[in-house]
């Protein structure tokens, strides 16, 4: 799948050109700073315990509810639809990188995803009394629309930065996000704090803290498309859909040339995995499992946004130092330690849960900045765009395992350690392949420059 970006054009260029990319790499940060917010208040904070909560008065005596005639245990429904949510994007993806690869018009499709997905977030504030299904298909819409979008966003990285820039690009962009995030959650904390000042129930500030995120998501998503540029491509080619999977398929027989970039992009699939499923169904492990109120879930994930970006930028700085496979690896075995320890986290201790959150919010973000400017690397000359969308569907479009392996292990066991301790597999798997990927052979290989540090 591509998205129509034009990879011979190379980067570096004369002052006017430098200066035209930094104006696009500003107003490529603030689709993170747009987007985040849904992904920090929505997915980490409210909806999971919120959607379980409904999901609950609407269960039967023995505690299941049953859609399409499905029986499903409420504590399960939000970790499952998170799942269904990616396997729709895996459906979506493929046709709209082909619609923006035979058009050359990525922005508006951008436009579209993100709208699409900010809609379905503001319509969230009519999730009320038994309205869980309601709720499951707005949070498919939604998370679905967010993968389209990040699938086209991230592929503009190797046009708009150098290779040396890559990294700290990377980096920025998901410390506006992590801003963004930490600003609008300190609002919600008011809010839901102070409902009875405001006139609010308890469920109607959730309500409008949830729905006020599709709000900003719609507001700064205008930012980065008025800056970013689209690129002429080659006419010709087929229909959008039979073509999308075609050229899906096409671009992983093309990996298959290059088995290095091949094994990073698998050993990125199987961590990410386990990452994606830490932050979206940590708010959930909070409430349920450690009894935990919202008002210290939301200060614990504000803790996190404050650190992450911090940690982002710092993270950033340490693979400037050390490289940045090596800071990833360190990364990732933080994250199997913070897994262990939130097995046995004492229930209603809330500062031992901010010590996690503060251990999270350090390693968050660099982890996952550095894995994209990583992969930049490692990319063919040219093929910038396809390649990266076989990243956005290892991103998020093939996150879903996590979450089913995360809703099976409580659906199972009823107790929620139990499934989070299910996901150390994903940290210590992804280490291990990792760490057999030779880099700076493999960026050699791609016919890419190698970076002193790397």
């Amino acid at each position: 799948m591509s998205t129509g970006i034009a990879g011979t054009e190379d980067p570096a260029g004369p002052p006017a050109e430098a200066a035209g990319r930094r104006r696009e790499q500003r107003g490529w940060y603030f689709y993170d700073f747009a987007c985040s917010v849904y992904s920090t208040s929505v997915v980490t904070v409210f909806l999971g315990p919120y959607l379980t909560s409904i999901a609950k008065a609407a269960a039967d005596a023995e505690g299941y509810v049953h859609p399409l005639g499905i029986p499903v245990r409420a504590g399960s429904l939000f970790a499952y639809t998170v799942s269904v949510s990616i396997i729709v994007a895996v459906i979506v993806m493929p046709v709209v990188g082909a619609a923006a690869d035979r058009t050359g018009r990525k922005k508006p499709l951008l436009a579209a995803a993100a709208y699409t997905g900010a809609t379905a977030t503001a319509c969230m504030f009519f999730l009320d009394g038994h309205r869980y299904l309601l709720g499951a298909f707005l949070l498919i819409v939604a998370n679905a629309s967010i993968s389209v979008s990040m699938a086209l966003y991230n592929a503009y990285l190797p046009q708009i930065a150098t290779p040396e820039e890559r990294d700290a690009v990377s980096s920025r962009g998901w410390a506006f996000g992590y801003t963004s995030g930490a600003f609008v959650l300190l609002l919600n904390l008011v809010l839901y704090t102070g409902h009875d000042s405001f006139g609010l129930s308890e469920t109607d500030a959730v309500r409008i803290c949830i729905a006020s995120a599709g709000v900003w998501w719609g507001a700064f998503s205008l930012v980065p498309l008025r800056r970013l540029r689209d690129r002429r491509v080659a006419p010709g080619g087929d229909g959008a859909v039979g073509s999308g999977w075609r050229q899906l398929r096409a671009t992983l027989r093309d990996m298959r040339r290059h088995p290095l970039t091949l094994a990073f992009l698998l050993a990125y699939l199987v961590y990410n995995d386990g990452i994606q499923t830490v932050i979206s169904q940590a708010s959930l492990y909070g409430s349920e499992e450690l009894g935990l109120d919202q008002t210290t879930l939301i200060t614990a994930v504000l803790l996190v946004q404050v650190l992450a970006v911090a940690g982002a930028l710092g993270m950033g700085r340490l693979a400037r130092m050390y490289g940045a496979k090596r800071t990833i690896l360190a990364s990732l075995a933080v994250w199997t330690l913070i897994l262990a320890a939130a097995y046995v986290l004492p229930a209603d201790a809330p500062v031992f849960f901010y010590v996690l959150a503060a251990a999270i919010g350090l390693v968050m973000g660099g982890s996952q900045a550095l894995s994209r400017s990583l992969f930049s690397h490692l990319v063919p000359r040219g093929k910038e765009a396809e390649y990266f969308s076989a990243y956005e569907m290892s991103d998020r479009g093939l996150s879903w395992l996590g979450p089913l392996v995360f809703g099976l292990g409580y659906q199972l066991t009823g107790s929620y350690r139990d499934a989070i301790l299910s996901l150390v597999l994903f940290f210590a798997v992804g280490s291990a392949l990792l760490a057999r990927v030779p880099v700076r052979a493999a960026v050699a290989a791609a016919g890419n420059p190698v970076p002193d540090r790397i």
